[in-house]
């Protein structure tokens, strides 16, 4: 299943999203956080009890890779590692370099 990513414009509003998600019904592993910063990515997960999509989404091989990429390259192997297509990683990385957050849910 295609994951579904929403674009909130402050890491407010993606706390008060996950907080949504979580009254919905998803589960903390299925609910995902992302910021064009990575430390902001990694408080942003840390304080919405969150996920950041990591080496169990992206696999050991592009994780290790990712270590060499300038952050927009990273941030776009991310996305097409949870299945968005390469067009979607690029119109999303855009909105992150505009500083927003995405909230990505992905249920199995």
């Amino acid at each position: 299943m295609k994951p579904s990513v929403q674009i909130v414009p402050t890491a407010m509003d993606a706390l008060h999203t996950v907080q949504e998600l979580n009254r919905r019904g998803y589960r903390q592993e299925n609910i995902f956080v992302l910021a064009h910063d990575s430390s902001q990515t990694k408080s942003l997960s840390e304080a919405a009890d969150a996920n950041e999509i990591g080496l169990k989404e992206e696999g050991m091989f592009t994780a290790m890779a990712n270590v060499f990429k300038s952050r927009g390259d990273e941030i776009r192997s991310k996305l097409t590692s949870i299945g968005l297509s390469d067009v979607e990683a690029e119109r999303y990385e855009e909105e992150l370099d505009r500083g927003r957050v995405l909230v990505i849910t992905n249920v199995h």
